[in-house]
């Protein structure tokens, strides 16, 4: 999905944005991540996100030995979100869609009297993430939707297969990435993979390690 404003390189973004530490909640450029947002600090971040003009947010995910705590140290890498839908529940609650734009590095948390975090980012090292669809023909989308197929057979799921077939591989790839079920270490290597390919290979990696703990001890492969 496309946002109004166009982002052609990291010039386009400011240079400190807000930031959303939220454990699992996996953001990738160009990808839709719903949110439902409830705690006065981050309904006062959404506001103050529409008053820059900008509607600009950074999803990171806390460092998981730490995202129990009140204020957890932030992983190295996040995404930049737009907000491009938002409706008010009527009880308090804002309900909104984050588009993804770029990754970034966090060069520095600031000391700020805000009730929600901001860091100094840097963009620069994933100009690629502002070109649509790069590296989707390296992808071996056949292997990513049979190791798809088995996951979803293996825990009783359905899914719209028509849609699977006609989507992107880029879309495919990082929906499928930001749905996953694996925890805070998996979603942030998800994250930090160089390219196109190598995420999608992650992604097929972490899934059939799951399948391999599921399968029967008679379907597993012997060990050479």
């Amino acid at each position: 999905m496309a946002t109004n404003t166009p982002y052609l390189g990291p010039a386009d973004l400011p240079d400190v944005i807000p930031v959303f530490p939220l454990p699992g909640a996996l953001l990738l450029p160009r990808g839709q991540l719903p949110l439902n947002i409830f705690e006065p600090r981050y309904l006062a971040m959404i506001d103050d996100a529409f008053l820059s003009g900008r509607r600009l947010i950074g999803m990171v995910q806390p460092v998981p030995a730490d995202e129990d705590a009140k204020r957890p140290a932030l992983s190295a890498v996040g995404c930049v979100g737009r907000i491009t839908q938002l409706a008010e529940s009527g009880d308090g609650r804002y309900m909104l869609s984050l588009t993804g734009i770029t990754r970034f590095r966090i060069v520095e948390e600031l000391a700020v009297t805000t009730p929600y975090r901001q860091c100094k980012i840097d963009c620069e090292p994933y100009q690629g993430d502002f070109e649509a669809r790069v590296g989707e023909d390296d992808v071996d989308r056949d292997g990513l939707l049979k190791t798809l197929k088995e996951f979803l057979e293996v825990n009783d799921m359905e899914a719209d297969w028509d849609g699977i077939r006609r989507a992107p591989t880029e879309i495919l790839v990082n929906a499928l990435c930001m749905m996953s079920p694996w925890g805070l270490k998996e979603k942030q290597a998800l994250l930090e993979a160089p390219d196109l390919k190598t995420r999608a290979a992650l992604l097929v990696a972490v899934t059939e390690v799951a399948l391999a703990k599921d399968r029967p001890a008679d379907d597993k492969q012997p060990l050479n």
